[in-house]
């Protein structure tokens, strides 16, 4: 089974960074409302970059470290994987 760090844009164009077992149905929790707290009030979100882990472990570390990015920082992550 894969894990997944994952960046998510906001209606807002703010950022919210998590992890996930499953990226398809963590997106659709967040959009029916049912996510994280942030992205309650800033729907819709759209997957805006993601990386793929062999651990569970691995994907909470990345995220922590995405958490800790500025949003430009993010941005170029995400203009980056973009292209």
């Amino acid at each position: 089974m894969s894990n997944y760090a994952y960046i998510l844009e906001c209606a807002d164009g703010s950022y919210y960074c998590g992890w996930t077992n499953d990226l398809e149905k963590r997106v659709k929790t967040h959009n029916e409302g049912k996510g994280g707290k942030y992205t309650r009030a800033r729907l819709p979100v759209r997957l805006a970059y993601f990386e793929e882990f062999e651990t569970k472990e691995q994907a909470m570390s990345r995220e922590w470290h995405l958490k800790r990015l500025s949003h430009s920082r993010k941005q170029s992550l995400i203009m980056k994987k973009s292209i």
